[in-house]
């Protein structure tokens, strides 16, 4: 006995818990895989071909083809020179060269595009600034393929 009558840790009964087993654990649904984000830091400078999944925030620089399952946000700072094909795209910076938006892409107020763009939803804010052609894509459209529009042929001189 200890102090005022209570029971001391070695008068309690202890009694052991049984193991978990894995069977005990089935019927628990499994947690949804988040996307992971990546971000290009303001001051970061990245040149080559981006490829992945998730998403893509740039507040720096990408010099190269960037390809995305997932979305790729262009910050205020942010600046990409070279082809993007994504799900969703979204620009407040500035992107010099095409894009593919599988599903939606928008142009923030603050945001350019330099280049053609091809996208099921295209919504450009007022001040957005839109510098190529737009083609619509129609929905559905499992594996859309970007491709540059055809230069128009040289005109022939007559003397």
């Amino acid at each position: 006995m200890g102090l005022f009558g209570r029971p001391t840790r070695a008068d309690e009964e202890v009694t052991a818990m049984p193991m978990d087993t894995p069977e005990q654990y089935e019927e628990v649904p499994g947690l949804p895989t988040p996307l992971s984000t990546t971000v290009i830091a303001a001051g970061v400078t990245l040149a080559g071909t981006l490829r992945g999944e998730g998403v893509v925030q740039v507040e720096g620089n990408v010099e190269g083809e960037i390809e995305l399952k997932g979305a790729m946000i262009v910050t205020s700072t942010g600046r990409v020179k070279g082809p993007v094909t994504a799900d969703v795209v979204q620009v407040a910076g500035h992107i010099e060269g095409g894009v593919l938006a599988r599903d939606h892409m928008r142009l923030e107020k603050t945001g350019s595009l330099e280049g053609d763009v091809t996208t099921v939803s295209l919504v450009v804010e007022d001040g957005g600034r839109l510098n190529g052609r737009s083609s619509m894509l129609k929905p559905g459209n499992e594996n859309p393929k970007y491709e540059a529009p055809a230069k128009p042929a040289p005109k022939e001189e007559k003397n």
